[in-house]
């Protein structure tokens, strides 16, 4: 079976089945803090190309477009039903809006800001020949990567030390790739968020 085909017959029915706790987190995040609920940040994807990736919104309206693309440990823009959605990844469920958009797949390197892209070698750019995905090898090595980001010269931690681990993860991911294992990346994404 072809891999986008895949990926679009299991995306499709994840948004039906999910849509109820779509319609439950819409409801927290609009009755934490004014504003949208759906966050729209611009990523890198294939080949290069920006689009619109979706996400509950996490962070209040008044802080959009202040301070790094990232977050930190204990991140002041971060709401109160943010900081759980973040802690569970439930922010990234309307992500499966970009796979049936054909933007990302459910297994791939994390789509990243085009300003960190920026920073990438031409080595580190390989991992921009494949869709990004909601999860992938590199996502579940650093799940809690907030908690790693501390301190005052956290973004610069960031951009030299993680960033550059992640890459390395995702180009490992992607030499080696086969259907098996993505499927076992979706497993053990799930059984971490359950956790």
């Amino acid at each position: 079976m072809h891999f986008r085909l895949f990926v679009l017959l299991l995306a499709a029915p994840a948004l039906v089945v999910l849509a109820p706790l779509f319609l439950l987190i819409a409801l927290a995040v609009r009755w934490d803090s004014p504003g949208p609920v759906f966050h729209r940040g611009v990523r890198v994807g294939k080949d290069g190309i920006h689009f619109r990736l979706y996400k509950f919104r996490s962070r209040r309206v008044d802080t959009a477009g202040s301070g790094p693309a990232i977050t930190a440990a204990g991140d002041p823009r971060i709401t109160r039903s943010g900081a759980f959605l973040r802690r569970t990844k439930l922010d990234e469920l309307p992500q499966l809006l970009n796979v049936l958009r054909g933007e990302m797949s459910l297994v791939g390197p994390r789509p990243e800001d085009p300003r960190y892209v920026a920073l990438y070698t031409a080595e580190q750019r390989r991992v921009l020949s494949v869709r990004p995905g909601i999860t992938g090898a590199a996502s579940v090595a650093y799940r809690r990567e907030e908690e790693l980001l501390t301190g005052p010269d956290w973004e610069q931690v960031y951009c030299t030390q993680v960033l550059p681990a992640k890459l390395a993860i995702d180009l490992a991911w992607l030499d080696r790739r086969t259907l098996a294992g993505d499927l076992l990346l979706l497993l053990r994404t799930v059984a971490a968020v359950l956790r």
